[in-house]
């Protein structure tokens, strides 16, 4: 909190106590300038784990894009056509609750695996953590580990500093733009993108999401890092209500390192008084959130192992026994539980409630998917420019406007027909061919004879619309039967 000089002063002359003492006031501001931290790198089991799901993740996003399937994009978002292929499968909009499943089966197996072992996700697969861990790597190859870091940007501008920090900059700026460019080839089809790419030929809509996504990509792994874990990510807010004592979580076995200190590899710890922490702090250079793994469980703690790593490292130079620093649980620690103790106490009820709901909601999806799901779908809309009128030999006659579309990728021919009132029938027969993944529209008028509309009274009955039809080989011969239905009403007039 700042206070202005003049009256720091006023105060300080009247500040005097009984004993004629002058008070001391304290500036303190309430902003503290946030340090940068500069993450150590370790090698070890969790790093190799790390790295290749680091590997897996980005081989899957950047490559997909060019994946080819049945002569088109196995992966694409087809926005403005209003499709989703995914592979073998063709959505539509109407498709809408398939998203809603998969977004209820990620949050469980979040809930889930969070139950189980905590922030695993956070620490080797969240984008926020492979981008960072990436660009870290960029930067190293360009400054150098740790300590060569901090000297560089404490040292003056030369020659040798600008071309390092001018070399890291230009590779962050490419792999952001690069990440961009592939993030909308799953939107646009990405060999048109790239054909754009050497034209400088991109729509408004495709220059504006390339640049913000590499934009985003750049800040976030590049500049704010663990600040998004710590101050952005909701994550880390709530995974407390997730945790429990017998949740996996980075732990640092306190009875058996403290009291910490240094000391020489020949020096005896027990006799000299001391637990196995020799407090090189290793542990906290190597975080990239720059926590004490050894004051506790953390809320910016995001679980990627690299203190395990590097403890391990230092124990084994040490001679001493590995575990210092490990996944373990609460009463796992407090405890002494063995291994086969602690598995047993995964099966809890709040692990198998999300466990039965992750395989019921995962069932019900593949099922649809897979088995439930049609392959044509049949939209009926009223004319409601055309409610209903008389027309030769007094027939009463309704129009509907039918949106056939086709889920499939083969061509597919349909034959119309209406059922539900006696003598309904339409006006001309209708035979419809939908080319493979398209939707068409057809308009169709159906009648109903004067009597049956007589009997029917005035008002709306129901009806329903049938397509029957077969899928078309390539030689345009049938192939395989598909039927499917739609309801709808009939107005009669009074």
């Amino acid at each position: 909190m700042s206070v202005d000089s003049g009256e720091a002063a006023a105060a300080a002359g009247q500040g005097k106590s009984d004993g004629g003492r002058e008070a001391v006031i304290e500036i303190v501001s309430l902003y503290q300038a946030q340090k940068k931290i500069y993450p150590r790198a370790v090698s070890g089991l969790f790093a190799r784990w790390r790295w290749g799901l680091v590997y897996f993740t980005q081989i899957l996003f950047y490559g997909l894009p060019w994946l080819q399937w049945n002569d088109r994009q196995a992966v694409l978002f087809d926005l403005a056509s209003r499709r989703f292929y995914i592979f073998g499968l063709v959505l539509y909009p109407q498709d809408f609750i398939y998203l809603t499943g998969l977004l209820l089966i990620s949050a469980y197996a979040l809930f889930l695996f969070t139950a189980v072992a905590g922030r695993l996700w956070c620490g080797f697969a969240c984008p926020q953590t492979v981008y960072t861990e990436i660009f870290m790597w960029i930067e190293k190859q360009f400054e150098g580990d740790r300590q060569a870091r901090i000297k560089l940007d404490a040292a003056p501008w030369s020659f040798n500093k600008l071309w390092r920090k001018s070399g890291k900059q230009i590779s962050w700026i490419a792999l952001g733009l690069w990440t961009g460019f592939s993030f909308v080839g799953y939107f646009t089809p990405i060999k048109e993108l790239w054909a754009s790419a050497f034209t400088l030929g991109f729509g408004p809509w495709e220059w504006f999401w390339v640049l913000f996504y590499g934009f985003a990509t750049y800040g976030n792994a590049g500049y704010m890092r663990e600040q998004v874990c710590k101050y952005m990510c909701p994550y880390a807010r709530f995974q407390s209500a997730m945790f429990d004592k017998d949740t996996l979580i980075i732990s640092y076995d306190e009875e058996r390192g403290e009291p910490r200190g240094s000391r020489g590899k020949k020096v005896d710890a027990k006799a000299a008084g001391l637990g196995s922490c020799i407090d090189c702090t290793l542990c906290v250079q190597v975080c990239p959130t720059g926590i004490d793994i050894r004051k506790g469980l953390q809320y910016e703690c995001i679980g990627c192992a690299a203190c395990v790593d590097v403890c391990d490292t230092v124990m084994d130079k040490m001679s001493y026994p590995r575990g210092l620093i490990r996944y373990d649980t609460q009463n796992g620690l407090s405890q002494h539980l063995s291994p086969a103790q602690k598995l047993r106490r995964i099966f809890r009820p709040r692990v198998l409630a999300y466990s039965t709901v992750l395989v019921v909601l995962s069932t019900a999806l593949l099922a649809s998917l897979l088995f439930l799901r049609s392959p044509v779908k049949l939209d009926v809309v009223r004319d409601r420019g055309v409610l209903s009128r008389l027309v030769e030999e007094g027939f009463i006659e309704n129009l509907y406007r039918l949106q056939i579309m086709n889920a499939t990728e083969g061509a597919q021919r349909f034959d119309l027909s209406v059922a539900g009132m006696d003598g309904i029938q339409l006006a001309k027969p209708i035979e419809v061919d939908v080319a493979a993944a398209e939707a068409r529209w057809v308009t169709v008028a159906v009648r109903v004879p004067p009597e049956t509309a007589a009997r029917a009274g005035a008002g709306a009955h129901p009806i329903a619309f049938h397509l029957s039809g077969h899928a078309l080989d390539k030689q345009g011969a049938q192939a395989k039967a598909i039927e499917v239905g739609e309801k709808s009403t009939f107005v009669v007039p009074r």
